[in-house]
């Protein structure tokens, strides 16, 4: 039997799926193996490529695509209309249908440059509401408590998969116990009928492994997560116990790596992670796990919805305008749209592709809980009347070569969107004493974690960082990231005579990736009061000694870990800093 060109075009686009999940399980598959092995260089590699797979891949299948179809079969929107009906016929019956109408979804945008988008051709809505069915597939282990917690938190590490075995068990479980039985809500320890449940599979990021499940009784539950560490030559052991739901959304936060988890049906993974986030978008979460295209399209759809009720208009981000984006936000939705000038500040000397550059080396990188995760949008159309007027005539001012108007339409042929937080700028004025000392300790705390993931910010300004509902520090301004070991680090020399000193110029030469420690006081903080207290917070940011160590370490090859939680939550907490070499 000849199937049609529209078949055989929904066949070819489903392969190319089919060869992007079976690498990317394979890649996640290998991080118990990298955990067993601590082979941590190996793991940010593997991050790495699977956050590439999926480009690559599209690509392939889209060439593909061209070798095998003539172009008018490819632009003809009939023959897209009945591919998307045979398509959605060929994933019916699979667990992953959401991340295979993506793919989809992509290989149209790709080769239509993300117009015309409409559901008649694509997946702009999902083929079904819900799952056709339940999988059946048992994600948890589950245990009764029985009031011996101890026993619990020794069956959760026990049982779990791992392919090294604990340096000290027992004394990882009475630490785990002793924790719930203090900390626990008393409506769950009083409770005759309490279970621990934890999910199957493990969750690999960066040196870490995460245990991850929850603990109900006495109608009330509370998540739970149990961070393991491996240390070389010992065995692993429990490094603390989270049950906060906050902690939690951090750990799970968009400002980190995507976690490496076996996970067989995305949907109901999900599901399972929201009832233990409620708060987290079921876009982040898909992002989180891995599914950072599907958590594209889970945004998008989600946007949709929300500025379809109108409840308000974009307008421009508050805070200091950027000399290379500009930004601009719907109050009541928790997302920024940053949209690259044309023209920038005569200070910024650099091309839109070298800022494009900078946000994909973001995506790659490890963003170690200080570096907002970004989606990219191609063609993103609005009608005007969803624009502030001002906001809109800024828009276009600024960027006419990438915002347009066409009839009632706005159209941005390109765009980035973030998390949205409060400029740490805006921040710290409206701070007491004691939430000013707390702010400055982590606006140096993210500093000192970027540089120890190889990242310098570059231009470190207060108003270039945000924070988030939970009071953490994050950097979203990448324009002028870099490598920490591409840069200079260098003391200012001493003047050899005092006019030198007094002289209006540099007395010493300065390369151009030249960085000088000693004078980041200044350039930071114009309030004498603010700069004495960062000095005394974090005095060795103002050393170029402390630069360079890091340098050397990373140049050694050490791979240095940024703990999701407060370094106090460890149980075998070391230095306040929240790093581990």
């Amino acid at each position: 039997m000849k199937h049609s060109s529209a078949y055989r075009m929904a066949a070819t686009i489903l392969h190319g799926f089919d060869e992007y999940r079976s690498r990317f399980k394979q890649i996640t598959l290998d991080a118990s193996r990298r955990f067993r092995d601590a082979a941590w260089r190996e793991a940010q590699q593997a991050s790495a490529e699977r956050i590439n797979l999926y480009e690559e891949k599209l690509h392939e299948t889209r060439d593909r695509l061209r070798r095998t179809f003539d172009d008018d079969v490819l632009i003809d929107f009939e023959t897209w209309r009945e591919g998307k009906h045979h398509y959605t016929d060929l994933i019916s019956q699979r667990l992953d249908y959401e991340l295979a109408e993506t793919f989809f979804n992509s290989m149209f945008c790709s080769l239509f440059h993300h117009r015309h988008i409409r559901n008649d051709w694509m997946f702009v809505y999902s083929s079904r509401d819900r799952a056709a069915h339940h999988s059946g597939i048992e994600r948890c282990r589950r245990l009764a408590v029985q009031g011996d917690w101890e026993a619990a938190i020794r069956w959760a590490l026990a049982q779990a998969t791992f392919e090294t075995s604990f340096d000290d068990l027992t004394h990882d479980a009475r630490l785990g116990g002793d924790f719930l039985e203090h900390y626990l809500p008393a409506a769950i320890l009083d409770a005759p009928d309490v279970d621990m449940e934890v999910l199957k599979s493990v969750f690999y990021r960066n040196k870490g492994a995460y245990l991850v499940g929850r603990i109900k009784g006495g109608g009330e539950q509370v998540p739970l997560v149990l961070p393991v560490l491996h240390d070389e030559g010992k065995g692993l052991h429990l490094d603390t116990v989270i049950i906060e739901a906050d902690e939690v959304s951090i750990i799970f936060s968009f400002t980190r790596a995507y976690f490496q988890v076996d996970v067989q049906v995305p949907g109901e993974f999900v599901q399972y992670l929201q009832e233990l986030m409620p708060d987290k978008p079921e876009s982040e979460i898909y992002a989180t796990i891995g599914f950072f295209k599907h958590g594209k399209t889970e945004f998008f759809r989600a946007l949709n919805h929300h500025v379809a009720r109108r409840q308000d208009q974009f307008i421009i981000a508050p805070g200091v305008r950027g000399m290379v984006m500009a930004v601009f936000v719907l109050p009541s939705y928790r997302t920024v749209f940053k949209i690259i000038k044309d023209r920038f500040d005569p200070t910024k000397d650099m091309s839109h592709e070298n800022v494009r550059e900078k946000y994909r080396l973001v995506k790659r990188h490890d963003r170690v809980g200080r570096m907002a995760d970004t989606q990219e949008f191609s063609h993103f159309v609005a009608r005007q009347d969803h624009f502030d007027p001002d906001c809109l005539a800024h828009l276009l001012a600024v960027a006419p070569s990438t915002v347009h108007l066409k009839d009632d339409k706005v159209i941005v042929e390109h765009c980035y969107t973030e998390r949205m937080m409060t400029p740490l700028n805006l921040y710290v004025p409206q701070c007491d004493a004691a939430e000013t000392r707390a702010v400055l300790k982590d606006y140096g705390n993210a500093i000192k974690q970027m540089a120890a993931a190889n990242i310098f910010p570059g231009d470190m300004l207060l108003k270039n960082f945000g924070v988030t509902r939970h009071g953490r520090v994050i950097f979203y301004d990448y324009d002028e990231i870099s490598y920490l070991t591409d840069c200079h680090f260098r003391h200012i020399p001493e003047p050899m005579y005092p006019e030198q000193e007094l002289a209006g110029e540099p007395w010493y030469s300065v390369g151009p990736n030249d960085i000088f420690p000693e004078e980041f006081g200044p350039f930071l903080f114009a309030d004498m009061r603010l700069r004495k207290l960062f000095y005394e917070l974090h005095p060795e940011l103002f050393d170029a000694d402390y630069w360079q160590g890091l340098q050397q370490a990373i140049s050694e090859g050490r791979v240095i870990d940024v703990y999701p939680y407060r370094n106090k939550q460890r149980f075998a907490a070391s230095e306040d800093n929240g790093l581990v070499y």
